[in-house]
């Protein structure tokens, strides 16, 4: 119905049969264009060829129409010409395509209106295009295949309405959503079909697809698992294999998809001679160091390409910004080797001639200067580059933090164009949680990460719940008067109810700390509190030789160094965290101990995201000329020790002995109670295997195993040890870190614990 043809007439062809014709008298007096609405008559004349003063060319003419019609904008371009007693008017005349007034979507139900429109090229009132519209229909298609509707129908026409105008409809048949219920490979023998899926970003249909999006066919993630499951096997020294193209059939019952993807496996290579040729810096043998890939051993792509990045950050190190490595392979297909060559290419030296900093519209530049591992003047250093920007995104101020390199006013200089994107780090938040040890608690706070953009840390919070109470105004500066000194302070009051006493406590701090290095910082805080220790149990007040005061105060000091190498600290994946803490009391107050714990916990990288984590405590309390109050000891039991024990209880007890007298028949029986009175050493060991349920969200599962105790003064470390195993789910939800946990006592302790296990939650930022 809307055919496009292109049209060339003239009015009088005689005159264009020879030159001499209009050479001297027909002379383009003036260029008419008639037609046009939508585009602008400049835009036509600036393709146009043909000027005024010009004599008249049926060449030129032709042209311009082809010219006109290339524009894409119209279906129908006419030319002609009119003599007057000026000269010669030139004219064309054409036809705009239909202008799109409306595109109408229909039978659409799970997927909403809005994002159709967002994959549809045509847009309402402009003008329409044949191409534009197939090429609709293929993206919306594309749209439904990715949620799972394989068998989708979309067809898509324009319906004329009064003059040149259209209405574009979209009628779509959306069918059943059909899951990829099978996916199977064919020739492979190295790894099973089992080991492949697992690293296949498409996944089979199970019966939490519908959260998980589990089963969805999607061409291009497919595509992508073809290159992944390839590189495995480059990674094993397959340097042959071959992958075929995935078929994906619909099964004749039409429950679900099948997926077949073809191997071809080929045989194994190892790695032959490792070399090095071209700009040579520190000899051969520095270089071999460097290289992971050892002759002999399994041929490895990964590796390989590990080792280049090792040598170009080697290179990029010593200021040699552009250093190009280069493997060059030669494969023996009769040894089963690959010879590797790496060509070093260093390039010239390159300075860091200007460091810009850019989006920081209220974190002050010093904030942002001093995190930066490198100076304006000094080498190019790519580590340090890269722990710059590690840096600034630790920090929690911004969204985003782009490093980018510039050419300076030199072909030997660099300009660091360093662009931030703020986010919000001042919080109001009124709400609240609940945990197993404490309850529901209501919280409100004030909180400002970077207060004035200064990178000050700010806090205004207070707690509210049933056995327990907090209230906290505190603000530091992790960078005292632009030296690199840690200095801040706060002051709290607290509340808490424990098994067999209530603790109040008055105080505040002082604290400061100092890095020895990016890993490596020291911290120190004093602290002064006034505490008091009421609503004794029973059978803490029968033995008054435990409870020695109820009221009293501490004033210490502690000491601590921190080890933290860890990739991204608020959830690490590797590296390690230790700590040595010694905190004295006696500079004043009526308490004297001295306290010690040594802590660390080490991560390892797996598989799929997977992470396995150890943790390990060991605590000793001693007295210094007077008793330790009850309240400092050392209590586990858990959800944050020993989970599967009830918190606190893992701890020595002390009994009391109460007669109880029958009122009917006056007989006395006595009954015993128990008090938990801590203890003063500690061990505490958490093994964790931590995976990812749903990535997206953040939402991960895990396995644990838990061991420890607490132990009297007659008690040695280690004598005795509880242990528990179980699962759990962790999420970052926006209320806060919510964990669920179920543990399971290995050894429960007779008549204190249940054997089947104990459920622990808890949801909340403050804890």
């Amino acid at each position: 119905m809307f055919s496009i043809k292109r049209t060339v007439s003239f009015l009088i062809v005689a005159l264009f049969s020879t030159a001499a014709v209009y050479a001297a008298d027909d002379r383009i007096s003036e260029i008419v264009i008639k037609g046009n609405k939508l585009t602008d008559t400049s835009a036509i004349m600036l393709v146009i060829k043909s000027k005024t003063g010009e004599a008249l060319s049926a060449e030129k003419v032709n042209q311009d129409v082809k010219a006109i019609y290339k524009m894409g904008r119209f279906q129908d371009v006419n030319s002609g010409f009119t003599r007057t007693d000026k000269g010669v008017v030139l004219k064309y005349l054409v036809m705009e395509r239909p202008i799109v007034r409306e595109i109408r979507i229909t039978g659409n139900k799970e997927i909403s209106v809005d994002k159709i429109r967002e994959a549809i090229e045509l847009k309402t009132n402009t003008i329409y295009s044949a191409k534009e519209l197939a090429s609709s229909v293929k993206k919306v298609k594309k749209l439904y295949t990715d949620e799972g509707f394989f068998l989708v129908d979309v067809a898509a026409a324009p319906e004329k309405l009064a003059g040149n105008e259209l209405t574009v409809v979209f009628k779509i048949t959306e069918g059943s959503k059909i899951l990829i219920k099978t996916i199977t490979f064919e020739g492979n023998k190295i790894f099973s079909a089992r080991e492949l899926r697992g690293m296949m970003q498409t996944k089979e249909k199970w019966f939490l697809s519908w959260i998980t999006g589990a089963g969805a066919y999607k061409e291009d993630a497919l595509k992508n698992d073809v290159n992944i499951i390839a590189d495995k096997y480059f990674n094993k020294g397959y340097v042959n294999v071959k992958i075929g193209e995935p078929k994906v059939e619909l099964l004749n019952d039409k429950s679900g998809l099948q997926v077949t993807i073809p191997i071809s496996e080929g045989e194994q290579f190892k790695a032959g001679t490792i070399d090095f040729k071209g700009d040579i810096l520190d000899g051969k043998e520095i270089l071999a160091r460097k290289v992971k890939l050892k002759t002999g051993e399994i041929f490895s792509r990964g590796i390989l390409r590990d080792d280049v990045f090792a040598l170009t950050d080697m290179y990029a190190d010593k200021g040699f910004a552009f250093a190009n490595v280069t493997p060059l392979s030669k494969i023996d297909q009769e040894k089963k080797i690959v010879d590797i060559t790496f060509d070093m290419e260093k390039g010239n030296k390159i300075y860091i001639e200007r460091i810009n900093i850019g989006g920081n519209t209220k974190t002050r530049d010093k904030v942002i200067r001093r995190e930066f591992k490198i100076d304006e003047g000094s080498l190019y250093n790519s580590t340090a580059i890269k722990k710059t920007k590690q840096n600034l995104t630790n920090l929690g101020f911004f969204e985003e933090v782009n490093i980018a390199q510039a050419k300076g006013s030199d072909d030997n200089k660099l300009i660091l164009n360093t662009e931030v994107k703020e986010k919000s780090t001042g919080t109001f938040s009124i709400g609240g949680g609940f945990s197993s040890v404490d309850g529901i608690i209501g919280q409100a706070s004030i909180q400002q990460a970077n207060f004035l953009g200064l990178g000050l840390k700010g806090n205004l919070s207070g707690s509210l719940g049933g056995k327990t109470q907090t209230y906290t105004l505190g603000l530091t500066d992790p960078y005292f008067l632009d030296s690199k000194w840690t200095f801040g302070g706060d002051i709290y009051r607290t509340k808490r109810d424990y098994i067999d006493f209530t603790k109040q406590v008055t105080g505040g701090d002082i604290k400061a700390g100092y890095p020895i290095n990016d890993d490596l910082s020291t911290f120190w805080i004093y602290k002064y509190e006034v505490k008091n220790n009421y609503n004794l149990s029973q059978a803490l007040k029968l033995n008054p030789s435990i409870m020695t005061e109820s009221k009293g105060s501490t004033s210490s000091i502690s000491a601590q160094l921190s080890l933290n190498n860890t990739d991204y600290r608020l959830d690490p994946s590797s590296g390690t965290v230790s700590t040595i803490s010694l905190e004295y009391a006696g500079l004043g107050g009526n308490n004297r101990y001295a306290r010690y714990i040594a802590e660390s916990a080490v991560f390892f990288p797996m598989k799929w995201n997977n992470v396995i984590s150890l943790r390990g405590t060991l605590g000793y309390i001693q007295n210094l000329g007077k008793e330790i109050p009850i309240d400092e000891k050392f209590y586990l039991g858990g959800i944050n020790t020993l989970r599967g024990f009830a918190a606190r209880t893992v701890s020595p007890r002390v009994s009391a002995t109460t007669p109880v007298i029958d009122p009917a028949t006056g007989s006395t029986t006595n009954s015993i109670t128990y008090a938990y009175v801590g203890g003063d050493k500690e061990f505490v060991f958490n093994a964790e295997y931590v995976f990812p349920i749903i990535k997206e969200a953040g939402l991960k599962a895990l396995f644990f195993f838990d061991a420890g105790n607490s132990y009297a003064p007659n008690q040695s470390f280690f004598s005795s040890t509880l242990c528990s195993y179980g699962l759990g789910l962790r999420w970052y939800s926006p209320m806060g870190p919510l964990r669920l946990e179920y543990g399971i006592p290995v050894n429960p302790r007779p008549g204190i614990d249940n054997k089947s296990g104990k459920f622990e939650f808890s949801i909340g930022g403050f804890f």
